[in-house]
């Protein structure tokens, strides 16, 4: 019977694992975290398709240099005309062929239209440019998006294992006191205040593992793996060297690639090519056209000819519209004016790139400077664990002693991981502002 009901329970973890409910660790660094990113992530490939829209748009623009081309033939039964006098009196019945038919082929090629063509294409390629730009956009923030995750899983998994330390150092403590209350030199009521607050401990471990439950799941969910899966970071994250640059080069990188700026310097440019368009409208159209038409019958004859009649033409057309003149001037000068709010916005664009990139900096060094006293503080709380434990042991501290110093161990260990993690995070913060994740 016992293998009966083991064998149902491994057909039961197969059945989870197979509908991918049964966890699977998978370490992974940052670096394969944005490949992974870039692969699955549904909103880059929204914006990747916008790109690919864009480009279609690029190639239908410039496809308006081609010559116009149109073709149509048709053929038709005529009935039997009729004619008057002129006061409608002496009808008579005018014989028609009754098969009509028209051929016709014309072409015309746009040779000026005052710089509209150019301005169209001008501006499907700033308009793919502009898609581009949002991809890239939105690559950085899924990528700035996801590192928060990851460093949040990260900074749990560190508490995890600095809770846990802290139980094995409690349970230890329990275990000498125990050993001591059979000698009669400690109370039950202080072993009784040390196992609450292991049990305070373990309240504190759950906690921490369901938070890291939650951004696990995040995480999971943003790069779209399968449900169950665990993501382990990348344990020797802590140790690789941070970029050290001054705020100034910082700046430089905002400057150079941040897509905010880029964005609005192509809105300028969009803007300016708008404002040629306008132009354009007050200038004529010149053309060079071309014609083939067979038609038949020849009904301008009285009585009708039943032939085929056949024509060509070629010339030049010159098309001006004189309204233009006097209706489009406000669209002109609106045109203008979009050109100076595209200016006023890039200038605002500079303005908080570099306030963003000033105030992350100098968050940047306050993580240093925190983990520079929260590393005296950890060395301080050990101390001071290990001074009050010895005078305990010794009968020269109370426990209320030993409880405070415990929390204040806890509470040292705990903010040093926290610093640690918030230096990384400070500095892909940075990079994230300039662009450069």
């Amino acid at each position: 019977m016992s293998k009966k009901k083991r064998l149902i329970g491994l057909l039961y973890i197969a059945v989870l694992c197979s509908q991918g409910l049964c966890a699977q660790t998978r370490q992974m660094s940052i670096e394969e975290l944005f490949r992974l990113a870039d692969e699955q992530s549904k909103s880059i490939q929204t914006y990747r398709t916008g790109a690919e829209s864009a480009e279609e748009a690029l190639k239908a623009a410039k496809a308006q240099r081609l010559p116009d081309v149109n073709v149509s033939l048709s053929a038709n039964y005529w009935g039997n005309g009729k004619l008057w006098d002129r006061d409608f009196g002496n009808a008579m019945t005018v014989d028609m062929p009754h098969f009509g038919n028209n051929f016709a082929l014309e072409a015309q090629q746009v040779i000026y239209a005052g710089g509209a063509i150019s301005s169209g294409i001008k501006q499907a390629e700033i308009g793919k440019a502009l898609a581009e730009l949002d991809l890239q956009k939105n690559v950085q923030e899924i990528r700035f998006l996801l590192v928060g995750h990851y460093l949040n899983v990260y900074k749990l998994d560190n508490q995890i294992r600095v809770v846990q330390k802290n139980m094995e150092l409690i349970e230890e403590v329990i275990a000498n006191m125990k050993a001591r209350r059979e000698q009669g030199t400690v109370l039950k009521n202080d072993i009784t205040r040390y196992e609450l607050q292991k049990e305070q401990l373990n309240l504190q471990l759950s906690r921490v593992e369901d938070a890291r439950k939650i951004a696990n799941h995040q995480l999971v969910t943003a790069l779209h793996l399968p449900e169950g899966t665990e993501i382990s970071p990348d344990t020797y994250l802590l140790e690789r060297q941070i970029l050290t640059l001054t705020e100034d080069d910082w700046q430089d990188m905002a400057e150079t690639n941040n897509i905010l700026l880029k964005q609005t310097q192509a809105a300028i440019q969009m803007n300016e090519q708008k404002v040629k368009q306008e132009r354009s409208e007050r200038l004529p159209h010149i053309s060079i056209v071309a014609a083939e038409h067979l038609d038949g019958p020849i009904t301008i004859e009285v009585p009708v000819l039943d032939n085929n009649f056949n024509y060509w033409y070629i010339g030049i057309g010159v098309k001006y519209n004189l309204s233009s003149l006097f209706k489009n001037n406000k669209k002109l000068k609106q045109a203008r004016l979009n050109v100076r709010q595209a200016q006023e916005l890039h200038q605002l664009a500079q303005e908080q790139v570099e306030n963003a990139v000033q105030e992350g900096y100098v968050n940047f060094l306050t993580a240093f400077t925190d983990l520079r006293t929260q590393k005296n503080s950890v060395k301080l709380a050990d101390e001071n664990y290990n001074v009050t434990e010895n005078r305990y042991k010794n009968e020269m501290a109370l426990l209320t002693d030993m409880l405070d110093a415990s929390n204040m161990k806890l509470t040292a260990d705990l903010g040093l991981v926290n610093t640690r993690i918030n230096i990384l995070y400070n500095y892909y913060k940075m990079k994230y502002i300039t662009h450069t994740l």
